[in-house]
């Protein structure tokens, strides 16, 4: 399925290339499990969008908002992907370059406790049953196909916690 989204992964590479000074700064403190060993991507396709900083494993988007996010169409623009994004299953946390620039603890501190708060509503929340319905000796790639279908259909529906909603199929995450 990733070879379908050529566009998009062109322009996260581009976006990572050409990250600002803040990206830069944010990526450096999460990259590498740094944070409560919670893995984050930056530049991360999600749907239309694209968001700064992604913990698959928590459904977190951590979004870094330069001095264009304060027109009131970029707000309305926000408002938007922001609805979009939570209606898929994943919670934003919006920074502004100011708030990274005079007390990147502070924002570090920020994440972390949203990366708790999301793993307390996912620990309330039973597995998705991920099993094929398919007799012993059908094959393992039925039952490869209906994890993935579950798991896909399990994102849509409620946030997916933990990385078993997003590990069917061939291939993962």
């Amino acid at each position: 399925m990733r070879g379908l989204r050529i566009l998009e992964t062109r322009r996260a590479r581009a976006l990572r290339r050409d990250a600002t000074s803040a990206e830069r700064i944010l990526w450096r403190r999460v990259q590498n499990r740094a944070i409560g060993g919670f893995k984050f991507v930056r530049q991360a396709p999600v749907g239309p969008y694209i968001a700064d900083f992604l913990c698959r494993q928590r459904s977190l988007i951590v979004e870094i908002d330069g001095e264009t996010h304060s027109s009131t169409a970029e707000i309305a623009r926000d408002a938007m992907r922001t609805a979009f994004l939570e209606a898929n299953g994943y919670r934003l946390i919006r920074f502004n370059n100011a708030q990274l620039y005079e007390n990147i603890e502070a924002v570090i501190e920020a994440i972390l406790d949203a990366l708790h708060e999301t793993e307390q509503i996912c620990a309330n929340r039973p597995a998705p049953h991920l099993t094929s319905p398919r007799k012993r000796g059908e094959g393992a790639a039925g039952a490869s196909s209906l994890a993935h279908r579950l798991g896909q259909e399990a994102a849509t529906v409620s946030p997916p916690c933990g990385e078993v909603a997003t590990r069917g199929g061939a291939g993962g995450r």
